[in-house]
């Protein structure tokens, strides 16, 4: 916003105040040196002439911008941002970014053996249940509803990652002052599920639906088997560990 802010203190403001004062302070026909309201007068029909063509000329403008390309960027542009999809760049204030620091307080604590802690018992009441890993790499604007769509068969848990990359296309190309880059990392995120009792199709078929564009970019779905779950703070084990 420093730019907009910039422009109407700067040339507005002070043009403004710089046409009037004219009118006011000029030695031949200002006002304080006894030339009359005259001078004031044309400096003050100049400023409403200005204004007044300024904004019809605004207005037909932007009016054109929105009827053939629009004034808002869309909804996948504001969530990227602007400094990637336009200039190829992660931030344009990333050097101004200062590496965060941690502050800790008093004393640590002697560390209790788990087996002290809470009970640690490996029985479980499935032990044949098997496990799956779900991973979905998509678009960040896409995760909302995936989100409600896991939740709507019950998947309870996922953990969620930002992450970088881009497919057998090598991202979409771009270009980054002038130069086409072969390969861009696109901004993406990496939701993982373990599943046990929710069949892994059900995900699958969940995920598709919510996901699917028909564009480049619509993401991929790994699925992994999942040797054994350790609930750390109940110490369950196996499918007992995925149940809240």
């Amino acid at each position: 916003i420093d730019d907009p802010v910039g422009a109407v203190a700067v040339h507005l403001a002070n043009g403004i105040w710089g046409t009037l004062s004219d009118g006011l302070f000029n030695v031949d026909k200002g006002l304080f040196y006894g030339g009359g309201l005259k001078h004031l007068g044309v400096q003050c029909l100049g400023e409403v002439s200005i204004v007044a063509w300024t904004t019809v000329c605004m207005i037909i403008t932007f009016a054109l911008i929105k009827k053939l390309h629009g004034l808002r960027a869309s909804k996948e542009e504001e969530i990227v941002g602007l400094d990637k999809l336009e200039h190829g760049i992660d931030s344009s204030y990333a050097g101004f970014i200062m590496a965060p620091q941690v502050m800790t307080e008093g004393t640590s604590s002697a560390s209790v053996p788990v087996e002290k802690a809470l009970p640690v018992s490996k029985a479980t009441s499935r032990p044949d249940a098997k496990f799956h890993m779900v991973t979905i790499i998509t678009r960040q604007s896409k995760f909302e509803e995936l989100k409600s769509a896991m939740n709507d068969i019950n998947v309870t848990g996922m953990t969620v990652t930002n992450v970088l990359g881009c497919g057998v296309q090598h991202g979409n190309t771009q270009k980054y002052r002038g130069v086409e880059m072969d390969m861009t990392l696109l901004p993406k995120i990496k939701v993982d599920i373990v599943v046990s009792e929710v069949p892994v199709d059900l995900v699958i078929a969940a995920a598709k639906e919510v996901l699917y564009t028909g564009n480049i970019g619509d993401g991929k779905i790994f699925v992994y088997d999942v040797q054994n779950v350790v609930k750390v703070r109940t110490g369950e084990e196996g499918y007992e560990a995925l149940q809240d």
